[in-house]
């Protein structure tokens, strides 16, 4: 644990000890962070810079942070690391992903337990035989949180990528017959990042997408599946932090 006494300001995302709360989710997309710190009372913008926007708020009494993370993991592995150097302790990935199952619609709730390393940034913190798994206490928060509130979620192993345009259609096959749930491009990364740095990980996304559905939609129609998604993310991320505090 970083003796938080001689932390100074971080150099990315702003922040000192006292600015972030023990529970931080983490959307990539610094429009989504606004999004979601407008579902917290008494929300205070901490920090903006690059692809960090801060927020700290609350949540039905339990105060939460809000950071964005950018595209990818490296931005996302900056953000965690430090967010961990100020205090907090628990993060939850708040994300976009495309449905990599049949039966997997567009605007989907997807809870990400595990993650296939393709992100090309946790292999700097351990060998790739180790696994990228979500904590265990956050995974059931989530899962349990969206049962509480009545969304419909699928949970299952992701995958990780690092490079958005590029599509390797052998390893995607082989992927999809194994079973994964979501392709997305922070997963993996947060997860060993939190392994490392002893936080506990964990992901929620919204499907934008799914190249394995027989009709696609139109873009307008997925934009509008995916904003229900993303409400159903934030609102079940809320409530998993509200959950995690109270057994904390």
């Amino acid at each position: 644990m970083t003796d938080s006494s001689k932390v100074e300001v971080q150099k990315h995302i702003r922040c000192v000890p006292g600015d972030v709360a023990r529970s931080v989710l983490l959307p990539g997309d610094p429009a989504r962070a606004r999004r979601i710190a407008e579902q917290l009372e008494e929300a205070r913008l901490i920090a903006e810079n690059r692809e960090y926007v801060v927020f700290t708020g609350t949540t039905n009494g339990v105060e939460v942070s809000v950071c964005s993370t950018g595209i990818g993991g490296s931005s996302a592995a900056i953000a965690l690391e430090e967010l961990r150097n100020v205090g907090a302790e628990v993060f939850i990935r708040v994300g976009s992903a495309g449905g990599r199952r049949k039966d997997i619609p567009i605007g989907s709730l997807v809870v990400v337990t595990a993650a296939y390393r393709g992100d090309g940034v946790s292999d700097e913190y351990l060998p790739l035989g180790f696994p990228a798994v979500a904590d265990l206490d956050v995974n059931n928060a989530l899962i349990q949180a969206a049962k509480e509130l009545g969304f419909s979620a699928y949970s299952g192993i992701g995958t990780t990528r690092s490079a958005f345009y590029v599509r390797d259609a052998e390893l995607n096959e082989q992927l999809q017959r194994a079973g994964v749930v979501a392709a997305e491009m922070e997963a993996s990364t947060l997860f060993i990042v939190g392994t490392r740095r002893g936080a506990k990980v964990g992901c929620v996304v919204a499907t934008d997408s799914n190249i394995y559905l027989e009709k696609q939609p139109t873009l307008a129609e997925k934009e509008a599946l995916y904003m229900q998604g993303e409400g159903m993310t934030i609102r079940t991320a809320l409530r998993a932090a509200q959950l995690l505090e109270a057994t904390s």
